[in-house]
């Protein structure tokens, strides 16, 4: 048996490095956030050997690099996220079975998202570009411009319970029927290596990332709809971050939209990822929201149940222990472009005058609001990938 080749080291150094950045986050306030952070940073690793080990150039194939066990970049919780590396002029296939999600979406990234800048989207759009047949099949040929680094694809779903995925695949015409190359002590050492840049580079570009949008706009407030900043360019957003006291709650209203497939709303934690979107709930599709009369969505994000007399509500996003994080509202495959009218107003009230500010607002029972509970858990079951 020959000595150990050493492989690892970069893995090694980087994994310690990326120790100390998360263990000394500026915005840790308690040992509850720092052990969010190890936790945050297991999906970081298991990100960055999935995107140096799984992904292939030479036999592509789509990774699902974000999920509830890796949270990264204000995922959402909506969306199964699949991920692709090109090779500039390139042909490619992609093909695949059109589920029933609310939206199927397609970028292509030129470059990658880092700590000094966003990626640019140098290509976006939804199934509506495509010729779907009877039986959900559809396909089509890339050739990967110049600049073209990563194919990603969103599927979203706005009802939980009820939408369910289809199937993708991705394909170089030029590889076809060849065996992949053999290992080698070298190739693994690059892998390695990819790894460790992967890992230290994922923490220190979402650290920064949110500075460049959500938190540039005043605290506790939301933008006016508009293209998403650093995303889908096809995607309709209004962001912003808040910063609550215990006993404080923000009512976000804002009218639910007809002329989408997809509207929802969630909130994150200052590691610029979705907090537990299973067993609490962080995030609300318009499906799973309730409407009022008017036509309004009315949203209540606080630490404490907002309802009457303390009780859970419908529309509650829970804190789940943060005072501070982002908040994202989505809006996609859109029928027309969205004005400020179709937008977010916020209002900061005790959390005790929730109901006197929302007198339409009903209770939930314990048993109610573990239902609801429930049926995430078990949508994200079957819906999730990991």
């Amino acid at each position: 048996m020959s000595a150990s080749l050493d492989l690892t080291r970069p893995l090694q150094e980087a994994i310690a490095e990326a120790e100390e950045l998360i263990a000394n986050a500026p915005f840790i306030r308690t040992e509850a956030d720092r052990l969010e952070g190890y936790d945050y940073l297991a999906g970081r690793i298991r990100m960055a050997m999935q995107t140096a080990f799984d992904y292939d150039l030479e036999q592509p194939l789509f990774i699902n690099p974000t999920h509830q066990f890796s949270r990264q970049g204000l995922d959402n919780p909506d969306a199964i996220y699949f991920h692709a590396y090109l090779r500039e002029g390139v042909e490619y296939v992609v093909r695949g079975r059109r589920g029933t999600s609310a939206d199927l979406s397609f970028q292509v990234m030129g470059g990658t998202y880092s700590a000094d800048s966003a990626a640019t989207s140098l290509m976006a759009f939804d199934e509506r570009e495509l010729e779907v047949d009877g039986e959900g099949n559809f396909s089509f040929t890339y050739v990967a411009e110049p600049g073209a680094k990563t194919l990603i694809v969103r599927e979203v779903f706005n009802d939980w319970d009820t939408e369910g995925r289809g199937t993708i695949t991705i394909e170089r015409t030029d590889t076809l029927g060849r065996a992949r190359r053999e290992l080698s002590a070298e190739t693994l050492k690059k892998k390695y290596e990819v790894a460790a840049r992967s890992l230290v580079g994922s923490i220190q570009t979402w650290f920064a990332f949110p500075h460049f949008f959500q938190f540039k706009e005043p605290v506790n407030t939301l933008t006016v709809p508009a293209s998403t900043p650093g995303g889908l360019s096809s995607q309709f957003s209004s962001i912003g971050h808040y910063e609550l006291a215990e006993d404080e709650a923000m009512i976000v209203t804002v009218p639910r939209c007809d002329d989408c497939t997809y509207q929802a709303i969630q909130i994150g934690s200052d590691w610029y990822a979705s907090t537990d979107y299973e067993t609490h709930q962080t995030s609300l599709t318009k499906a799973q929201a309730v409407a009022d009369a008017d036509g309004l969505l009315r949203f209540v994000i606080s630490e404490r149940p907002p309802g009457p007399g303390g009780t859970p509500v419908a529309n509650w996003l829970e804190t789940t222990g943060h005072r501070t994080g982002p908040i994202m509202l989505r809006w996609q495959q859109l029928t027309r472009d969205l004005t400020a009218a179709d937008g977010p107003a916020v209002e900061i009230v005790k959390v005790g005058q929730v109901p006197s500010h929302l007198p339409t607002l009903a209770g939930l029972s314990e048993a109610e609001y573990a239902d609801r509970i429930t049926a995430r858990q078990r949508a994200v079951a079957r819906r999730m990938l990991s």
